[in-house]
């Protein structure tokens, strides 16, 4: 794994050798060049190990993603904001089978540097919310429940926020 600005920089050399390949004549070794640097700016934007750890969660194997998340050192430097949210929702997500505490702390973090997809987003607070009540938080895990709501632009999780609901009734 690469740190951000190393990907950068070989996007900005692949491009240039790119740009010197067009020049000597050689039409085909340009647009290998062009492809390369592509791949590059690809991984800047989507990190590989996130990609490689949603990969391994799709198939319910959490030892699997958290070796790949485990991979990346230091996510401050290595991530963009965005992917820093998503690292630390996958850690979240992880932890929520274990450590409910850990989990928590977690998500209110992948929550504070944001999420891309609306639907993570409403997952990350179904997911708080389950955590407030768990902890006896009534107040606060109807708050979560109703930014949960919010989020779910698409009617994806109205099943789990329903039994939610539900549930909290019998707090």
């Amino acid at each position: 794994m690469y740190n951000k600005n190393i990907k950068l920089i070989l996007a900005i050399a692949s491009f240039a050798f790119a740009v010197y390949q067009f020049i000597e004549g050689n039409i085909g070794n340009g647009i290998c060049f062009i492809l390369l640097a592509a791949i590059f700016i690809f991984l800047y934007f989507k990190n590989e190990m996130i990609l490689l750890a949603f990969m391994r969660l799709r198939k319910q194997d959490f030892e699997g993603a958290k070796k790949w998340l485990d991979k990346i050192k230091n996510p401050e430097a290595a991530l963009v904001t965005k992917q820093q949210g998503y690292y630390w929702y996958l850690h979240g997500l992880m932890y929520s089978q274990k450590n409910i505490t850990k989990a928590e702390k977690y998500f209110k973090k992948a929550i504070k540097l944001g999420l891309s997809m609306s639907q993570d987003l409403a997952m990350a607070k179904l997911n708080l919310a389950g955590i407030s009540m768990t902890k006896r938080r009534k107040r606060e895990a109807q708050m979560y429940l109703k930014e949960a709501k919010n989020a779910d632009k698409h009617n994806m999780l109205a099943d789990q926020i329903k039994m939610m609901k539900q549930q909290m009734k019998k707090i």
